[in-house]
């Protein structure tokens, strides 16, 4: 939590209490929040090494229900995040992470593809608007010389989901036969509680506005309320957007299109990460969870330097498309080395998810640069729901072409040129003025 401790050199005593104490109030809750949330996104893929067996689903039917959380998520993405922008994150956030548990529970009960469809539909309605209600939750607390590092710790969470889940469901999977229930229905139930439980606690804990936060004393509060609105005046001279013309200008479709063809690649490897290890030669259920944490525990490292790297230059563009190239290049490797290689193959994913991860914190940095008010909730939540269209399509296109060839090495090529496309993407929105990080000194006189 001390990501900004080197910063603090030349920062007046009230800038530095303020973010510190605002930091160590909201981001553990948001952080564990989250945690609980990609644990139950993801497991999925843990569970998918003896579901799809039990219930003789083929890799395109298991891909294509996977994804179908997204459809869900895409659908009220964008509402979701509105009604958090008019009635507050704590209400709604709370009501988002009590709702998803309960759903993520209830996939232990599957019976059939129909059935594992429908509720991973339900799923992605759920949770809708989680994500980029954070992101826009953020802003409301934090100026813009910290914010990109902000979110690359949130973001971070779900990455450590990511380290400490797979070996947790792959233990999980051993309570086969346990009560009557397959491995799988105890990792889906047990593995639902935390989202349940963190629900309670966002709903006591969380506050919403800095004017409301009476654990900040009265200076801290007017300090942070007068810097933030400096800021947005500042953004809001350039140029201001209504909700309709955000919807409306290119810009925003553009990097909702940049995302969309990225979440393709992160997913569809993600996702399918169990099964890739698997096909390595590894057996072990546990051993395979501990091996797909790995790629994540470099990632976790990378992801918050980068932030902090990006946030310190005060350069967006080319760190976003530097982490994207690292990914491009390390599903290419995959294909080139071929699975007779596995420490190399694992090499290459480790670079390939490396480089995803380290670039989305910054991607989320470009819109709450351009937008403001109801304008940034809802253009985040349109780039959003377009973006997660790509975890439907993603993991179901590498599910049939895997099913068509029998090869991870072409369905990761595939997923390959997904990054490179996004590259092209990035550098069509080119330069503007917001998108560069504010200076520290910006109303803080």
């Amino acid at each position: 939590m001390d990501a900004i401790g080197s910063t603090w050199r030349g920062i007046e005593p009230i800038e530095r209490e303020t973010i510190k104490r605002v930091t160590w109030r909201l981001l553990p809750l948001l952080m564990v929040g989250y945690l609980a949330n990609y644990l139950d996104r993801v497991n999925v893929g843990m569970g998918a090494l003896t579901m799809t067996k039990d219930l003789g689903f083929s890799n395109a039917m298991f891909g294509f229900g996977a994804g179908l959380f997204f459809v869900g998520y895409c659908l009220c993405e964008l509402p979701s995040n509105l009604i958090l922008n008019a009635v507050g994150a704590r209400r709604w956030i709370a009501r988002i992470m009590v709702s998803w548990g309960l759903i993520a529970g209830l996939t232990a009960f599957v019976w059939n593809d129909w059935s594992f469809y429908a509720i991973r539909f339900l799923l992605g309605v759920s949770e809708a608007g989680l994500f980029p209600g954070v992101i826009l939750y953020l802003t409301w607390w934090y100026p813009s010389y910290y914010r990109t590092r902000m979110i690359a710790m949130f973001y971070s969470a779900s990455i450590f989901s990511m380290i400490i889940g797979p070996p947790i469901s792959g233990l999980l999977l051993q309570m086969d036969g346990a009560l009557g229930l397959h491995g799988w229905q105890w990792m889906f139930l047990i593995e639902a509680l935390p989202s349940i439980i963190m629900s309670m606690v966002i709903w006591q804990l969380l506050t919403d506005r800095p004017a409301e936060a009476t654990w900040l004393s009265p200076e801290q509060r007017t300090w942070l309320t007068e810097r933030l609105a400096s800021e947005r005046a500042q953004r809001e001279a350039i140029r201001k957007f209504s909700l309709g013309e955000t919807f409306c200008n290119w810009k925003i479709w553009v990097l909702a299109l940049a995302a969309f063809a990225q979440n393709q690649a992160s997913y569809g490897v993600l996702i399918f990460l169990p099964l890739i290890v698997k096909g390595l030669g590894v057996s072990s259920s546990w051993w395979i969870g501990v091996i797909s944490a790995l790629p994540y525990l470099f990632a976790f490292v990378a992801m918050n330097y980068w932030g902090w790297h990006s946030d310190r230059s005060g350069e967006r563009i080319w760190h976003l498309i530097g982490g994207y190239l690292l990914c491009g290049a390390g599903l290419t490797a995959c294909v080139i080395i071929g699975i007779g290689h596995p420490v190399l193959t694992m090499i290459a994913l480790i670079c390939a998810i490396v480089g995803s991860q380290s670039a989305g914190p910054i991607f989320w940095a470009l819109p709450t640069a351009l937008l403001t008010g109801a304008a940034a909730a809802g253009g985040i939540g349109l780039i959003n729901s377009i973006s997660n269209l790509g975890g439907f399509v993603g993991p179901w296109v590498f599910g049939l072409v895997k099913d068509a060839t029998g090869s991870d090495n072409i369905a990761l090529l595939c997923l390959a040129l997904l990054p490179f496309l996004a590259i092209i993407l990035f550098l069509v929105v080119g330069h503007d003025s917001r998108l560069e990080r504010t200076p520290r000194s910006a109303g803080s006189r």
